[in-house]
This record gives C-alpha cells, sequence and structure tokens, in this order.
C-alpha cells in the first residue's frame, strides 16, 4: 500500500505526534482528509489549514464514524496521556482511552476502512524484564506473559489485542508500532503532561536563566531510557503503515541513556552545570527499558537514527524560544 494513493483520516492530531504526523503526510503529498481531537482548535499543538480540522470526543461512537467516513486508512493517535507523572497518578483516565480504541475500531470496521494504524507503547513491556538499569533490550515477544505499565499500559496491550482479534474476526488490516519515548519541537513541556527530554529542558532553561544552577530529578538519576525523535517517529509511521508487517512492531531509538546522562547532554547543549537534588519519592517509572529493533531492521531495512545529542538540541532550542518568548509577554 502507498498512502500517497489513499484518503487519510488523522486521530489525535491535534496532540504532539499527531499534530506532525499531518504535516508531515502532507509534505509527503498524501491526501489527508481529516484530522480530529477532543480538545479546542486553539489549543491543538499543530492544526493544517489544508484539511477538515473536527474537534470531537472519539470515546463517541458518533464521532468515530464521522472520523472514518469516506476515507481509506485511519491513524489512530487519540489518547489521554502524558509523562510518567500523569500515567502515575491517572491510571483510570488513561485506560478510559480503550473507549476511544473500541469504538474507532468499531467505525472502521464499518466504513469499509483498508488499514488501520494504532499506536501503542513500550508501556506493554513485562516489568519483570526492565527491574535493571543495565536493561536487555525489549523484543516484541517480551510482552508476554503480561505485566505491564499499570493503567496505561493495560490500555495499551488490550488495545492491540483488540486489532489484532478484528483482523482475524472481522478482516480489518492493523498496523500497530510501540512507540519508544517520543520527543521534539511542538511538544508539551510543563503542566504535569510532559516527558523527561523536555522536562529535562524545560529545567534546565529555569535553572540558567534564574541563575539558581539547581535542578530537580525525579529518583536517583540511574534509571534508563531510549529516546525517539519525532522526525525518525515519523519516517517509522510511514513504513510501517505501508508494510506487510502484522504484528505489534518497536518503533524506538536502542541509544540507551541514563538520566543522568540525559541531564548532561541538556547542560552541554545550555553550556552550564547544575546542582542536582534527586527527589527518590517521585514517580520513575522502571530501572531500565530500550528498544530491540532486530525486527524492525529485517522488515525495513531501516531503524531510528537521530541521535539523542541532535535531537535534544533541536529540542531545547524550541522550549527555550518558547519560553522566553512567554517572559517577554
Amino acid at each position: 500500500m502507498k498512502l500517497q494513493n489513499q484518503r487519510v483520516a488523522v486521530c489525535g492530531a491535534g496532540g504532539f505526534i499527531g499534530g506532525h504526523l499531518v504535516e508531515y503526510l502532507l509534505g509527503q503529498g498524501v491526501n489527508v482528509v481529516r484530522a480530529i481531537d477532543v480538545k479546542p482548535l486553539e489549543e491543538w499543538h499543530q492544526s493544517s489549514s489544508h484539511v477538515e480540522n473536527v474537534v470531537g470526543d472519539l470515546s463517541d461512537l458518533a464521532i468515530c464514524r464521522q472520523a472514518t467516513h469516506e476515507v481509506d486508512v485511519v491513524f489512530q493517535l487519540a489518547a489521554d496521556m502524558g509523562g510518567m507523572g500523569f500515567i502515575h497518578n491517572n491510571k483510570a483516565l488513561c485506560m478510559l482511552s480503550v473507549l476511544v480504541n473500541t469504538h474507532m475500531l468499531i467505525a472502521a470496521r464499518d466504513s469499509g476502512i483498508e488499514r488501520f494504524f494504532y499506536s501503542s507503547s513500550a508501556c506493554v513491556y513485562n516489568a519483570d524484564k526492565q527491574k535493571d538499569a543495565n536493561v536487555i533490550a525489549l523484543k516484541e515477544e517480551d510482552a508476554y506473559p503480561a505485566m505491564p505499565e499499570d493503567g496505561y499500559g493495560w490500555e495499551k496491550l488490550f488495545s492491540e489485542r483488540m486489532c489484532r482479534h478484528f483482523h482475524e474476526d472481522f478482516g480489518l488490516e492493523s498496523r500497530v508500532a510501540r512507540f519508544h519515548n517520543v520527543y521534539g519541537p511542538f511538544g508539551t513541556f510543563d503542566g504535569g503532561r510532559e516527558k523527561a527530554p523536555a522536562a529535562i529542558c524545560r529545567k534546565v532553561i529555569e535553572a540558567k536563566a534564574s541563575g539558581s544552577n539547581l535542578i530537580e530529578i525525579w529518583g536517583d538519576g540511574e534509571q534508563t531510557r531510549s529516546f525517539t525523535y519525532i522526525d525518525d517517529c515519523l519516517v517509522g509511521i510511514q513504513a510501517i503503515m505501508e508494510s506487510n508487517i502484522q504484528e505489534p512492531i518497536n518503533l524506538g531509538s536502542s541509544e540507551l541513556v541514563t538520566i543522568n546522562q540525559l541531564v548532561d547532554i541538556a547542560e552541554q547543549i545550555a553550556g552550564v552545570r547544575l546542582k542536582r537534588i534527586y527527589n527518590l519519592d517521585a514517580p520513575k517509572g522502571v530501572n531500565g527499558r530500550n528498544s530491540d529493533n532486530a525486527k524492525i531492521r529485517s522488515y525495513l531495512d531501516w531503524e531510528p537514527s537521530i541521535s539523542l545529542l541532535d535531537g535534544l538540541t533541536r529540542t531545547y532550542e524550541w522550549i527555550e524560544c518558547q519560553m522566553m518568548s512567554s517572559v517577554r509577554r
């Protein structure tokens, strides 16, 4: 399948990844017919005047039917989510996203959608395989036996199964990508839903601007993660959607760093050295998580390649611009 020949709807288009995806697909010559999000249009991270922008709650089946009307392909990224602080404290809200996924699958089936993309997460992986900071990179089969992140991870894993069974029972073609910590410009960097790269950038900028030279880090800073720059994520989404991959697959960088090393990079970009205060009572997630990319390489002869230094530099500069312009206002 080539997306350029399809009519496309993007759900969750007002969010960070969804907003980037609409712009990316339009730039690739794809006919994006419709963009849908629950937030008021003025709160969307990005919006395009070249598509029909719909404000609607996709937990409502009627809105899902509107979203899938006269389109061929659906990208389902809509979810109530955020960084570790948000998903730790809002498990029920995260699980309610299953209504969105269920109703979107029903609407896609009934509308004769040719292909359905579902954005899953590395939070589906078994927690027992993520206890050591020196983690062995997670292979797709490591999601079972199931013991995902409570709340958010269970919702994602359940929705993966829904995609599988809608294919088996109704013939709905689906593609599932497990995102690993996607970051970049136009993402949330304050307010409680931000993820680690944006939060660290904001904290470094604040410490530098205020002269406090202090930064709070959640946990001991030795927990490990890989972080995927948005441009790599977008290329991967298109490649997976156009492929014959019928199983959930990792979409993430394999560049593993500690949170302390993430702070090191942000300090390097900012040209500062800060005193670190470790909040051992704050949510920190699993001790270690990384993406095993053997399967995506075997299928696509490709994997994310933008370095954390390059991606974080672009992200830092964008967040700094936003914060400084806010101060000037």
